[in-house]
C-alpha cells in the first residue's frame, strides 16, 4: 500500500490555486494531491493523493468545471457511497467547488484489469474469479437500485493481495442493468481474449483497446475460437452475455452462477484429471454441453463442478488453466477467424536451477535424476525411494524439490507426478542454504507454505501463483502414496512453471 508521508509538516496548509491542480495541493483542508494518475478526454483526472487527517492514501478523481457538468459524477458518488461491498470500490467523498468537482474514494494499490491483460490473458480459471467478482458488485450496485454504467476493463481493479474491485459507477455515462449485466460478458471475453466487443459493448474510452476477433461476416468469435484452452460452459457463457437474442439473466443469479464455478485449484485439477481418467474417456473426453441458446441456472456447469467435487473439495478457483473440455488441447481458429492468442510460454529451466531437499533421517541416495523433471517427457522422472509408512517412514518431515528461479517472479507451478494420492505442498523462501542435511533442514523450515494439495486424487497439481515475487520455489512432499502392500514411493515427471 502506498506510504503516507511522516513529514510533520503534512498537515499545513499551501495556498490554494485554482487553476490546473498540482502536486501537493490539499483539497477541502484535507486531501492532497500526490500523483495524477491518468486522464480522460471528458477533463476527468484521477489522483493518487493522501487523506492528512486519517492519514491514510485515497484516490481523487477530478473533475473541471464543476457545477452543472459534474452533477451525474456526484450523484453517481453519492449513490455509490451508500453500497457497502467487498468487490466495490468504496467512496469517502464528494465536494462541488463550481470551478472543479471531485469525488474522493478508497485507493486501490494494483492496476486495472486491462493492464494486466495487456500483459498476457488470463487463465480460464482466473478469468472466472474475475467475473465472478464484477458480478458480486455489479449485483451489489443493483440491489441498491442503481445502475452501474461503467463496467469495463479499466474500471476493473485489481490489488496486490489479488483482490478484485469495481470502481467509477455512472462515470458521465447513461446505462441499464441489461448494459451492466452484458458488461460483465465483456469483461470476460476481454480476461480470456485480450480483445474488447466493441460492436456489442461501445466503450467511448476504450478506443485503445483490441477490437474482438470477427469472422469475415462480422460475426463476434467465441474465445474458443480466439484461443486454446478455453471450456465450452465458459464460452458459452460469455458468448450469450454478449448475444442480444440471448435475455440476460439477473446479476445477482449471474453471480451465483459465477461463484457455482470459482472452485478451489484442486475442483479445477480433478476436473482436468476427470477428463484424463477412464470415466472421463467413456464420456467422450468432454464436458455435458447445454441445450438452447440461452443462460440457465446452470445445469451442465454445475454437473462439472459437481463431478470435480466428487474428486475433491474446494472453495477457489486458481489462475491454473482449465484444460480443452474437447479433449484435443489445442482448439484452432476456423479461416476466417484471427490467429489465437495464447498462454504465456513455460519458463525454461536448467539442471543447474534444481536440486533436491533431503532433511535429516534420510541417507541422501535419493539426490539424482532431478534433471528428469524437466526434460518434457513424463515418462521420466525423479523417484523417492521405497518407504514402509507414508510418512517416509517415519524418518523425516518430507523431501521436495527446490527451484531458483535467478530472480524474484510470479508463476504458476504444475506438478505432474506418477501416482494418485499424494499429499505435497509448494513453499516460498528468500534464501538458498548449504546442500547438507542439517542445511536442508532449514531450508524446509524457514520456507512459507503457500498451498497445500493433501491425499490428491490425481496425478496434476496446480499451484497458484504466489501472493509476492519470489527466487526460490520448493515442491514439498509431506505424504507418499501407497504402491503395494506396505510400500509407499512417489515419482515427480514433469514440473512446469508459467509467468503470471
Amino acid at each position: 500500500m502506498t506510504q503516507v508521508d511522516e513529514d510533520p509538516e503534512a498537515n499545513s496548509r499551501p495556498v490554494m490555486t485554482f487553476g490546473a491542480p498540482a502536486v501537493g495541493e490539499i483539497l477541502a483542508d484535507r486531501y492532497r494531491l500526490e500523483e495524477l494518475v491518468s486522464e480522460d478526454p471528458s477533463g476527468r483526472q484521477v489522483w493518487r493523493g493522501v487523506d492528512v487527517v486519517l492519514r491514510r492514501p485515497v484516490a481523487i478523481v477530478l473533475r473541471h468545471p464543476g457545477g452543472e457538468s459534474a452533477d451525474e459524477m456526484l450523484r453517481a458518488a453519492v449513490a455509490a457511497s451508500r453500497v457497502a461491498h467487498a468487490n466495490v470500490v468504496g467512496v469517502y467523498d464528494a465536494i462541488d467547488e463550481g470551478h472543479r468537482a471531485y469525488v474522493v474514494r478508497e485507493w486501490v494499490d494494483g492496476a486495472a484489469l486491462r493492464d494486466y491483460v495487456a500483459q498476457a490473458p488470463l487463465s480460464p480459471a482466473r478469468a472466472t474469479t474475475v467475473g465472478h467478482a464484477v458480478a458480486a458488485a455489479v449485483a451489489a450496485v443493483h440491489q441498491a437500485n442503481m445502475v452501474h454504467g461503467n463496467v469495463h476493463p479499466g474500471s476493473v481493479l485489481i490489488d496486490n493481495d489479488g483482490r478484485v474491485v469495481l470502481g467509477d459507477a455512472q462515470a458521465d455515462g447513461d446505462g441499464t442493468r441489461e448494459s451492466d449485466i452484458r458488461s460483465v460478458g465483456g469483461v470476460l471475453y476481454y480476461a480470456l481474449t485480450g480483445r474488447w466487443p466493441h460492436a456489442e459493448l461501445p466503450l467511448p474510452h476504450g478506443r485503445d483497446l483490441p477490437d474482438a476477433v470477427r469472422d469475415e461476416d462480422g460475426r463476434l468469435a467465441t474465445p474458443r475460437q480466439v484461443r486454446a484452452g478455453v471450456p465450452a460452459y465458459l464460452d458459452k457463457l460469455t458468448a450469450d452475455l454478449l448475444d442480444p437474442q440471448v435475455a440476460v439473466p439477473t446479476a445477482d443469479s449471474l453471480a451465483a452462477e459465477l461463484g457455482r464455478l470459482d472452485a478451489e485449484a484442486e475442483a479445477e485439477a480433478a476436473m482436468e484429471e476427470f477428463f484424463e481418467s477412464p470415466l472421463g474417456s467413456a464420456l467422450g473426453g468432454q464436458a455435458p454441453r447445454p441445450t438452447g441458446r440461452k443462460i440457465a441456472v446452470g445445469v451442465t456447469a454445475l454437473a462439472l463442478v459437481a463431478i470435480a467435487g466428487l474428486l475433491v473439495s474446494a472453495k477457489f478457483l486458481s489462475p491454473a488453466g482449465a484444460r480443452d473440455p474437447d479433449g484435443g488441447g489445442v482448439v484452432t481458429a476456423p479461416p476466417s477467424v484471427a490467429p489465437t492468442v495464447g498462454e504465456p510460454e513455460p519458463i525454461k529451466l536448467t539442471a543447474d536451477q534444481l536440486r533436491v531437499i533431503d532433511p535429516p533421517g534420510g541417507d541422501r541416495t535419493e539426490l539424482g535424476g532431478v534433471e528428469k523433471v524437466i526434460d518434457g517427457d513424463v515418462d521420466t522422472g525423479w523417484t523417492t525411494d521405497t518407504y514402509t509408512y507414508p510418512e517416509f517412514g517415519r524418518l523425516k518431515d518430507g523431501m521436495g524439490i527446490l527451484i531458483d528461479l535467478g530472480e524474484p517472479r510470479r508463476v504458476q507451478v504444475k506438478v505432474v507426478l506418477s501416482a494418485t494420492g499424494a499429499s505435497v505442498q509448494l513453499r516460498t523462501g528468500t534464501s538458498d542454504f548449504p546442500p547438507t542435511s542439517d542445511g536442508d533442514k532449514q531450508l524446509y523450515e524457514s520456507y512459507r507454505v503457500e498451498q497445500e494439495h493433501l491425499n490428491y486424487n490425481g496425478t496434476t497439481m496446480v499451484f497458484n501463483p504466489p501472493k509476492e515475487p519470489t527466487r526460490y520455489l520448493l515442491v514439498w512432499i509431506t505424504s507418499l502414496p501407497q504402491v503395494g502392500e506396505g510400500r509407499y514411493k512417489l515419482g515427480v515427471q514433469e514440473i512446469e512453471l508459467t509467468p503470471r
